[in-house]
This record gives C-alpha cells, sequence and structure tokens, in this order.
C-alpha cells in the first residue's frame, strides 16, 4: 500500500506544481497520503490542501479539488470525495484491492546502502540473566530483524559486562566462600551466591564501621559502598592484580566468562536471539589509555580535582548536563571511557550510519552524555539510545546483590508448563471430538513454542518505554491480545488450506467480487509494508503487534462471515488466496518479532 500512497502523493503535488508554477518552493514533492481512519471516510485521504491553503494564499477546497481530480485518475482509485475544509478521501477499487493482496506482504528497501550497529542484551558476567534482562533482549532482537527486512545491513552486538569492580570482589568471595560442588551442579548460580555473600558481609563491616564513626559512604560505579572496610580493601588489592595481568586472577577471570557465556547461550539459544559479535567491556580495556589522551588532545576532556572530565553547555552541547567523568582521580576508568572507546572502534570498523543502543531508562543521562562527547569528536552516525521502562516486581525493584530476582530460564521454564498443561487439556477435547490428537512430541513443540510467543509477545506488544510490573499470570497469559491469540489464527489459515486441498483437491485462486469483510482483510493485509517501516523509523516493535492483532481479528470477522470450504468453487478458491496471504502475514511478521508459528494448534 505505500507504493500506491506515494504514487498518488506525488501524482497530487504534480498538479498542484503544475497549477502554481511560480510557488514550486511552497509545494513538496510528494504530499503526504495516509490511510483514513474510518471506514466512511475511504480507504485513504489526504490533508494537505489544510496546510498549503496559507502558504499557496489559496482556499483549501479549492486546492483539494485540484488533488482530487490528479488523484482520481489513478487507476487503483474508484472515486474521490473532498469532506469538511478540504479533507479528499480517497476509495479504492475492489479489483485493486483484490490483485494487490495476492502479491504478498512486499516490504520496501529502504535501508538499502546503509549500516546499523545495534547494542542489546548485555547481561553481566557471572550472574545469570534475570527477568529483567528480557526486555533489552527482546526489544533488541525484534528491531534488528525489522531493520533487516528493510534492506539495512545489521551488526547486532552484545555488550557484556566484563569488567571492573565487581571481579576483585568475586574472586575474593571465591576464594573464602566457593562451594565447589555447587559450583559443578551451576557455575554461574553458585557465583551469584558467593557475590550475595560477599554483598552482606560488607555491608556488615560498613555498618560496623559507621558505628564507630568510619569515613562518611560513598559509592563504586556499581552502587557499592566505598568505606575502607576490610573486605572492600581486599577486593581493590584483587581487582589490582587482575589490571595488572596477575596470572592467577586473570584465569579466574577467564573461567568467570567461559561459565557465563555458556549460560548465556543456551539462554539465547532457547529465545531464538543471535549476536553478530560479543564485544564485552574487556574488549576495550587496551583502548581505554589512548582514548583519554584523544578526547585531552582535542580540549574535549579536562582536569577536575584530578580526574578527567567533560563538561558541557547549552550553547555548544544543546543541553547542560553534569560532567561525564572518563577518568577517576586515582587512574582508573569507567564504563563511560568504556562506551566512547566503543562509539570509536564500532566508526572504525563498520562505518555504520546508525549506533542504536538498547538498554533501560535509568542510563538517559549517560547517552546523552556520550552522544554529546562523540559529536564534539566528529561521530557522524546518528546515535540513538533505544530505552524501555524498567521492569519491577509488585513489591517493588529487584537486585541480583539482594537475590530477591526472578531467573530468565525460570520464567521460561513456568511458560513451557503452563503452555504444555493448557495444550494437554485441548487435545483431550480434540480427541473427544473426534479429531487426530496430537502426540506427545507435538505437545511438547507446541508447549514450547506457545510459552517462548506469551513471553516474548506480552513485552513486545507493550510501548517499550512503558513501566512492566512483572507477574506470572500477566507475562504467561494465553487470552485475549497475546501471541498464542496470533499462533491460533495462523493455525487455522493454515488448518482450512489443509482442508481444502485434501478434501476437495482445492487450491487458492483468484479473488473475485469482494464481501464487506473479505474487502476490509484485504486492506489490512496491505498495511504490512507500513507497519515494518512505523518500527524500522521508531525502534517500536509494538506498532507491529498492534497490526498483527488487527489483522488477526479482521481475519476473525472474515472467518465467521464468509464460508470457505462450503463456498462455490469460485468463490472458495478467492477466499482461500486470503487465508494463504493472511497466514503468510501473520508468519512474517511474528517472525520479525522473533515469534514462532505452529501449523497444528
Amino acid at each position: 500500500m505505500l507504493d500506491l500512497m506515494s504514487a498518488l502523493g506525488r501524482r497530487a503535488a504534480d498538479a498542484l506544481r503544475a497549477a502554481f508554477p511560480n510557488s514550486l518552493d511552497k509545494i513538496p514533492e510528494e504530499l503526504v497520503v495516509v490511510r483514513a481512519g474510518k471506514p466512511e471516510f475511504g480507504d485513504l485521504q489526504c490533508s494537505a490542501a489544510l496546510q498549503l491553503g496559507k502558504a499557496l494564499g489559496q482556499k483549501p477546497r479549492d486546492l483539494a479539488a485540484t488533488i482530487a481530480t490528479a488523484v482520481g485518475e489513478d487507476p487503483a482509485v474508484a472515486r474521490v470525495e473532498i469532506a469538511g475544509p478540504g479533507f479528499v478521501n480517497v476509495h479504492l477499487k475492489d479489483g485493486w484491492l483484490a490483485e494487490a493482496a495476492t502479491r504478498g506482504a512486499e516490504l520496501r528497501p529502504i535501508g538499502a546502502g546503509q549500516r546499523v550497529v545495534i547494542d542489546y542484551s548485555s547481561p553481566n558476567v557471572a550472574k545469570p540473566m534475570h527477568i529483567g534482562h528480557i526486555r533489552s533482549t527482546i526489544i533488541g532482537e525484534a528491531i534488528k530483524r525489522v531493520l533487516r527486512a528493510v534492506g539495512y545491513e545489521v551488526i547486532g552486538d552484545n555488550h557484556l559486562g566484563d569488567w571492573g569492580t565487581q571481579f576483585g570482589k568475586l574472586i575474593v568471595a571465591w576464594r573464602r566462600w566457593l562451594d565447589a560442588d555447587a559450583y559443578q551442579r551451576s557455575p554461574v548460580d553458585e557465583l551469584q551466591r558467593i557475590y550475595i555473600k560477599y554483598t552482606d558481609e560488607e555491608k556488615a563491616q560498613q555498618k560496623a564501621l559507621g558505628a564507630k564513626g568510619g569515613e562518611a559512604e560513598e559509592t563504586d560505579d556499581d552502587g557499592t559502598p566505598k568505606a575502607a572496610t576490610p573486605l572492600l580493601a581486599e577486593a581493590r588489592a584483587e581487582l589490582v592484580k587482575l589490571q595488572a595481568g596477575d596470572p592467577e586472577n586473570v584465569a579466574l577471570w577467564k573461567q568467570f566468562v567461559d561459565v557465563s557465556m555458556r549460560e548465556f547461550d543456551r539462554v539465547y539459544q532457547r529465545l531464538g536471539v543471535s549476536f553478530d559479535v560479543t564485544l564485552g567491556e574487556s574488549f576495550y580495556n587496551d583502548r581505554l589509555p589512548a582514548t583519554v589522551q584523544l578526547l585531552v588532545e582535542r580540549g574535549i576532556a579536562e582536569e577536575s580535582k584530578g580526574a578527567m572530565v567533560v563538561f558541557f553547555t547549552k550553547e555548544r552541547d544543546g543541553e547542560e548536563m553534569p560532567p561525564f567523568l572518563i577518568r577517576k582521580a586515582d587512574g582508573g576508568f569507567n564504563y563511560g571511557t568504556t562506551d566512547v572507546a566503543g562509539v570509536l572502534y564500532r566508526m572504525e570498523r563498520w562505518s555504520p550510519t546508525r549506533i542504536l543502543i538498547v538498554t533501560d531508562e535509568r542510563q538517559q543521562l549517560h547517552f546523552r552524555q556520550l552522544f554529546a562527547v562523540a559529536r564534539r569528536l566528529g561521530v557522524k552516525a546518528s546515535q540513538e539510545h533505544i530505552w524501555f521502562g524498567l521492569m519491577r516486581l509488585p513489591e517493588g525493584t529487584f537486585s541480583t546483590r539482594d537475590g530477591n530476582v526472578i531467573g530468565l530460564e525460570a520464567l521460561l521454564d513456568e511458560a513451557e508448563r503452563r503452555a504444555l498443561a493448557l495444550a494437554t487439556e485441548k487435545n483431550a477435547e480434540r480427541a473427544e471430538g473426534g479429531e487426530a490428537p496430537l502426540s506427545e512430541a507435538e505437545l511438547r513443540e507446541v508447549a514450547r513454542v506457545v510459552g517462548m510467543g506469551a513471553v516474548k509477545y506480552n513485552d513486545l506488544s507493550k510501548d517499550r518505554q512503558t513501566l512492566v510490573t512483572f507477574t506470572w499470570d500477566k507475562a504467561l497469559s494465553l487470552q485475549g491480545n497475546t501471541a498464542p491469540y496470533l499462533q491460533y489464527a495462523y493455525a487455522r489459515t493454515r488448518s482450512i488450506l489443509r482442508k481444502a486441498e485434501t478434501e476437495a483437491g482445492a487450491k487458492p485462486g483468484p479473488i473475485g467480487a469482494l464481501a464487506p469483510a473479505e474487502r476490509a482483510l484485504a486492506s489490512k493485509l496491505l498495511g504490512f509494508d507500513e507497519a515494518v517501516e512505523q518500527v524500522a523509523r521508531t525502534t517500536r516493535p509494538h506498532l507491529l503487534a498492534e497490526y498483527l492483532f488487527d489483522l488477526s481479528q479482521a481475519f476473525s470477522t472474515f472467518f465467521n462471515e464468509c464460508p470457505v470450504l462450503k463456498a462455490e468453487p469460485s468463490v472458495r478458491d478467492g477466499r482461500l488466496t486470503l487465508c494463504a496471504q493472511t497466514a503468510e502475514t501473520l508468519k512474517r511478521g511474528l517472525d520479525l518479532l522473533g515469534i514462532e508459528v505452529l501449523e497444528r494448534m
């Protein structure tokens, strides 16, 4: 539909430019044509006459008449009406809609020749992935898939948290409290346990120091108290040894990374998520001194109280922001230094036109600062922070250090368990109704696909900037606007097509005259390209989810009002085409969201 909308917009603009040759600078090369908000307003609508009336010194309705005449000459248009102060309502020919609906879900290569780096997921090493990681992971994966679908070359980068203060603490915890048998059974769970143990012990020492009038409390980058406890002093010493290349500490660190990556990869495989590169914070470690030196040489960073920082002004950077720390007073680097080095590396290696970073809302200031620094360094790529609302538990926030998290694998296991229970129940009903029941293997595959789909769609169907309060029932709902509803719509279309072929040897054929429900479904099918391009432009996957739900509802109405298998052969074959195109569009759209479909449910 987008190609037609563009063609009509250009046709209308050409007519106005021909009518007003002395005002060409005031008339765009293509007028905006959009889908009509209500069926009574036609299929498409153009309101450009309202915006151009003052600029051209003309009455909007007169301009609308010129637009209507030009648009009406297109072979796809049945009739054009002028409404209100100057709206142009366009009604398309049924024959054009029917023919266009048979061509399938076509997408325009709007990103051809452009490269995008998208940084998403980014879990911390030595900690199990929890429900808080699901948002960055599946939002980033969906955006990556959509951008590729419209022609962009996309590099998916998993920027692991695999360096920093926490590893000195973890090394101390390893030597003091490791349970070797527990580590053998579940390495990352045991690493998390001893890290929480370390945190509890350090808090106890901090409290004791405070009671004795110890130092004022400060915090490290990760929020851990910085007061001079014996435990923290020990952790700092181990971190210094690690950073200096101590063989024993480096070997431990590599072990932490290796066992973590094995667990991460297992979760990613279950989620159907993949990356082109995995470059953790440690990858940039050797680049940090040169990065700071470059910032100083360019006059971007300067000394302040022994640290190196970047200051921002409204005149130079568009807004005043707090200073951006790139080297601590003790000479240490932080994640700000790493992120600047990361931007420079990405530009050097891939020369992208866009850099997208997917994290939660708490890091908005950090990335505004980072992007401002990058602009001062001459980075030309569009830099976008794709932020999303936090996920909370009903009782409040969760924290790995406090141990009040729900593991991501526990969520996925529960999703499959609930889906299996429902599938088993429905399978018994199939058998009672005389239908061939699904095998045990088929039931488990249904549970896997439906369970994963429910978890993903629960998140992707919401605007990413909304706050999500996690509850099991909401996360795993199988009712209403859910992935199982869309997956069932797909399975139903495939069932109709199978029955048509096996029982009557019928296959999809030409679409004839359109009943109202058929016309509505055909029109909705032609909105796929628009929904996908909206996601590519806005990086908001919920817009595609909304479209797919609307399509499923349009199909449901069609299914209820327009018999398929019992219709006359000529009508039946056209309706089979609508079923086939609905199936293809649902499958392709859900795949862009990272959600699988089933032939039978």
